[in-house]
């Protein structure tokens, strides 16, 4: 494969659940990945699934990556969890703002994820690897371009050290994203988020909920194929495979798979590029 690749989960919610994704991480970690990130749901909603599926993952000898939202946080929670963090073994977080839980009143001391950089900083230093989102296509809540633009400049300014973008099929967006940042002095690796097509209804829905552009071809032939799971299978795997060797190609610094808890589908695509 020649890449470094890392996998992001989502936190089980039930005892099968966790013994399922527990068989998928031994699957994927054949691939011997950088990392293994977990998602923090709104408000910190699963934290605890959070914490004890990166707990797991640094219990087998793996990298443990926290996601880690703001939304609604205060200065000294912040504080108490990167302890936490800390006393894990976590070395890596991927830092987010989080969407707003409905019923929550404010955003809390943090307005945005360059503050939460910022703050982590300043309390630990460089003891953390912190990743940041990226939006090649615009994060479906800015208000332009250039605005999203200039948010991820702050992060990256405030102390990324990475950043790792939504999922997208257009790779044109993604190297015009990476030279607009590098031309405002943002110049940290942007890791492209690779999402799997396991099935049509799913991925037009995160497609239409993240701000993520799924080209008309791809979704008409999606629809054409129905109900027809086998070959949206098939085509998924030559999209996603095509686009992750255009990337490779082009010289891109990682890879990271939205893995959706299954391990199939990314083993496939690793194994037509190897």
């Amino acid at each position: 494969m020649g890449l470094p690749l890392s996998f992001e989960f989502f936190p089980p919610k039930t005892p099968e659940g966790v013994e399922k994704l527990r068989l998928v991480r031994q699957d994927l970690y054949a691939l011997q990945p950088e990392f293994c990130s977990v998602t923090y749901g709104a408000g910190g909603s699963t934290q605890d699934g959070t914490l004890q599926t990166v707990q797991a993952i640094l219990d087998e000898g793996q990298q443990g990556a926290s996601h880690f939202t703001c939304v609604g946080a205060s200065r000294e929670s912040v504080r108490e969890k990167l302890a936490q963090f800390k006393a894990m073994g976590v070395r890596r977080l991927v830092a987010l703002r989080g969407d707003l839980p409905s019923g929550y009143g404010s955003m809390g001391e943090f307005r945005f994820a360059a503050d939460l950089v910022a703050f982590i900083r300043a309390e630990t230093g460089d003891h953390f690897h912190l990743e940041v989102a990226a939006y090649p296509e615009m994060h479906p809540q800015a208000r332009s371009p250039e605005a999203d633009l200039q948010a991820y400049v702050a992060k990256v300014k405030a102390g990324a050290s990475s950043a790792i973008t939504q999922f997208f099929f257009n790779t044109d967006a993604y190297f015009r994203f990476v030279d607009d940042a590098h031309k405002l002095g943002a110049d940290v690796p942007v890791v492209p988020g690779i999402m799997p097509i396991i099935n049509s209804s799913g991925i037009l829905r995160f497609a239409d909920s993240c701000g993520a552009e799924i080209p008309r071809w791809i979704r008409l032939r999606l629809q054409a194929y129905g109900d027809d799971s086998a070959s949206i299978k098939a085509f998924g795997l030559d999209v996603v495979t095509d686009l992750c060797d255009q990337l490779r190609n082009a010289g891109v610094p990682a890879l990271h798979f939205y893995t959706m808890n299954q391990s199939a589908a990314t083993l496939e695509i690793v194994r037509r590029l190897a």
